[in-house]
């Protein structure tokens, strides 16, 4: 019994024997001399990148007025100063090369070099748009490779020697050509995805016309088929069946669905919460003792920011079937009252003009929509007002608008003359004898 395929065998050995036949290639006089240019050139790229790069890095910290995106690029271009200056030195020796020969022999070797330095060069500025490192490892190194053996000549027997390298399952082969090709094809494609995805939310959220809820659920959706589009596409570049697929996920489907009733519910609510429109990223929400406004809209929760920094993730179901109170709903206008209360010496008629007055001066509270005061009661130490005014930001706060009406309120009562009371107790004993008879005791007991 043979461990090892035979074919496996004769396929590695055709890329030995190619391997070798180049190598036997670049001993020849007119090529070890090219070989000697590229070495030396890249010396001299190694040792130039080291001199610049502290150079290049103090010029862009005088530059405090670079825009992130300019920035960024610096930085990219600066850890690929030494590919940079190679490649660029690389072609002024073929210019050279081919002034002084015109032969194309005698500078193929410092031409090769210089085409796969900047095939690499190119590769790792465009790998950059993959945002998941590992992914973009992948990537990277599989672009590398590929185009390395392109420009070799040694594509062909490379590909059928990891194309032998397989195993079998049933009638389904899983080799090592058809991993790499769909580690290559899904990255490819889950980058190209997330461009189309980023381009087309930024072109969404840019629209007024369309609700911020609806393009909440656009975007997921685009990127829900985006994604999942580049997943199945590089299941099929692997050889997979996708209709065993389709099979396999209508039962784990059924099985999901009894574990994961909660989550379901939740992911169900935020459809519904999209497509009803009841609450959008902006809107400022109570729910419980929860006040803030709406950040964002997840598929599973609704991110809410309060005053203080807190961010609350609440179930969307909570949503769904609990009292939630939307103060920009339908409009903006928010109607806020505070209670307040005077002495009884002090004139209503003038308390309520004067209470009004105090409120319509705070900057915050609508003049066209007018305030009111009215009499609430008479209490056991004063009398009892409450003074109703109007805002349309409620999403500046609703603590600091009362506390900023009461302190006109303080200012507009002391110019006036209007005394906010205090609970007071007064204590009377109606029985005189009883009490010098206590203080005649007490006398005689000390």
């Amino acid at each position: 019994m043979e461990l090892i395929d035979p074919q496996v065998i004769a396929s590695a050995e055709q890329v030995l024997k190619q391997i070798q036949g180049f190598a036997i290639s670049l001993l020849q006089p007119y090529r070890l001399w090219q070989v000697a240019i590229v070495l030396t050139l890249f010396a001299v790229a190694h040792l130039g990148a080291k001199w610049l790069s502290p150079k290049v890095d103090d010029w862009a910290r005088s530059h405090a007025e670079l825009k992130p995106w300019q920035a960024r690029t610096i930085i990219t271009l600066r850890k690929r100063l030494r590919g940079i200056l190679f490649i660029l030195l690389a072609w002024s020796a073929v210019v050279v090369i081919s002034m002084i020969n015109p032969f194309p022999s005698r500078r193929y070797i410092v031409e090769l070099a210089a085409t796969i330095g900047t095939a690499w060069l190119l590769i790792g500025l465009t790998a950059r748009l993959i945002k998941n490192r590992f992914l973009r490892r992948i990537v990277t190194w599989g672009a590398w490779v590929y185009v390395t053996l392109l420009y070799l000549g040694f594509l062909e027997i490379f590909t059928q020697f990891l194309d032998s390298v397989a195993v079998t399952f049933g009638d389904f082969r899983l080799s090592a050509l058809t991993i790499a090709k769909a580690l290559i094809v899904t990255g490819a494609l889950v980058t190209a995805a997330r461009l189309l995805t980023t381009g087309a939310a930024n072109r969404i959220r840019k629209n007024d016309e369309i609700s911020p809820s609806v393009q909440v659920l656009v975007v997921k959706l685009m990127q829900i088929a985006a994604y999942g589009a580049a997943f199945f596409i590089g299941l099929k570049a692997v050889g997979f069946d996708l209709t065993g697929l389709a099979v396999l996920s209508g039962a784990i489907g059924v099985g999901l669905g009894f574990g994961l009733q909660k989550v379901v519910s939740n992911l169900v609510s935020g459809m519904i919460i999209l497509l009803d429109k009841s609450i959008k990223p902006g809107d400022v929400i109570s729910l419980g003792d929860t006040f803030g406004w709406i950040e964002s809209l997840g598929a599973r929760y609704v991110s809410v920011v309060t005053r203080d920094g807190k961010e609350y993730l609440i179930p969307n179901e909570d949503l769904i079937t609990g009292q939630v109170v939307n103060w920009s709903h339908s409009n903006d206008f928010v109607r806020i009252e505070i209670a307040f209360g005077t002495s009884y010496h002090d004139d209503p008629y003038l308390v309520r003009k004067v209470a009004i007055e105090a409120a319509e001066k705070v900057n915050r509270v609508l003049k066209s929509k007018p305030a009111v005061c009215h009499v609430t009661g008479f209490g056991d130490n004063s009398v009892d007002y409450v003074l109703r005014f109007w805002i349309t930001d409620p999403t500046a706060g609703l603590a600091n608008i009362r506390s900023e009406v009461f302190l006109s309120l303080w200012d507009a009562f002391k110019a006036n003359d209007i005394s906010i009371p205090f609970p007071q107790r007064e204590v009377r004993v109606l029985n005189e004898k009883l009490k010098v008879e206590r203080d005649s005791s007490a006398g005689s007991l000390a």
